[in-house]
């Protein structure tokens, strides 16, 4: 095997280690929001991702087990408002996944750039 197609594979490997959390779009979605933003509330969010009230409940609640999120629950007047904010493990693990999809998509670019238009070329 050739130092590229080690390379490649390393690579790619890169995708078998991210955390199933962001195995989910919407969590990805929601991340990304809450990884520019300090803080955001739920309609915010439920905005922005398109999700239901029942998704996005669920998929916030995946995020808080995995202690990537802090919510904050309080009233506005006899309103529930609730805050979502990232936690530095979210953060960590958002920078971690961002790193390792750049990895891919740079060695798809570099890939193609170098005429191999498919991954299945790399051999075991």
């Amino acid at each position: 095997m050739s130092e590229n197609e080690i390379n490649s594979s390393e690579g790619l490997k890169s995708l078998t280690d991210i955390d199933k959390i962001f195995y989910a779009p919407a969590r990805v979605m929601i991340l990304a929001y809450l990884y520019i933003s300090k803080e955001a509330d739920f309609v915010f969010l439920r905005g922005q991702t398109g999700l239901t009230d029942g998704n996005l409940s669920s998929h916030m609640s995946k995020l808080e087990d995995a202690n990537y999120i802090i919510v904050k629950k309080e009233f506005k007047g006899k309103k529930p408002h609730t805050m979502y904010k990232l936690t530095g493990v979210g953060r960590n693990a958002f920078e971690d996944y961002r790193k390792k999809m750049k990895q891919v998509l740079d060695l798809s670019k570099k890939r193609k750039k170098n005429g191999k238009e498919s991954i299945k070329n790399i051999k075991k």
